[in-house]
């Protein structure tokens, strides 16, 4: 895809692990690290296939277990090791920075909504210098009560700023994005370049998104 749609949307909505960063090397870190931690041996292949559920979600199917305690310890050696110096060691992919201010800089409002936690989350915008291309953020745990999943969510951003979904797109790399932008009536563009396998209008490249909101290339 790489032709304007013909209408600017007011706002996008972007999954984050998989659309705009590559966390792989550090998640996977971290998720090693906890295992090790409990002297735990994972029960599935510990790579990027993985990533993308809630935290607890992935450590139960490593763990090979649900039991509430072990991933409570197994969530807390994650976090100590993640939010604490893990987070830093993020890759951006190629052509997302130059996206996002273009986009930003076309008056279109940018959201991110996300399976990560928002404190790390933030963090990484911070250490990014990213923070101030997006509206808000949102994750699973931003609202209270947690959100139950990622549909939800977006349903509750889209109330909270009063986003009409014929006007709002939105970005990720997942099934579960797909189902999230088709349960709230939004048009859905897939990052190919993610981890995962999302159906629907595929985008090869950062820089087809912005050609497909209208924004070329003399207002990057």
């Amino acid at each position: 895809m790489s032709e304007s749609t013909g209408q600017k949307p007011a706002a996008i909505l972007f999954d984050f692990d998989g659309t705009l960063i590559d966390s792989a090397t550090s998640v996977l870190a971290g998720l090693r690290h906890a295992l090790a931690c409990a002297s735990i041996e994972p029960r599935c292949t510990l790579d990027s296939s993985i990533i993308g559920p809630p935290l607890r979600l992935t450590l139960a199917k490593l763990a090979g277990s649900d039991e509430a305690v072990l991933i409570d310890r197994l969530a807390a050696a994650f976090r100590e090791y993640y939010d604490s110096d893990g987070y830093r060691h993020t890759e951006v992919y190629d052509g997302v920075p130059t996206m996002l201010q273009a986009l930003n800089a076309a008056g279109i409002a940018l959201y991110i909504v996300t399976n990560k936690r928002i404190l790390p989350t933030l963090r990484i915008l911070d250490h990014l210098g990213w923070r101030t291309w997006f509206a808000s953020v949102y994750a699973l745990d931003a609202l209270q009560p947690a959100a139950e999943h990622k549909p939800a969510l977006v349903t509750a951003v889209l109330n909270r700023h009063e986003l009409a979904p014929e006007k709002t797109w939105m970005v990720g790399d997942s099934d579960e994005d797909r189902r999230s932008a088709e349960t709230n009536a939004l048009r859905f563009f897939a990052a190919q370049w993610g981890y995962g396998s999302a159906g629907g209008a595929g985008l090869a490249t950062p820089a087809e998104l912005t050609l497909a909101a209208g924004v070329h290339r003399r207002s990057f």
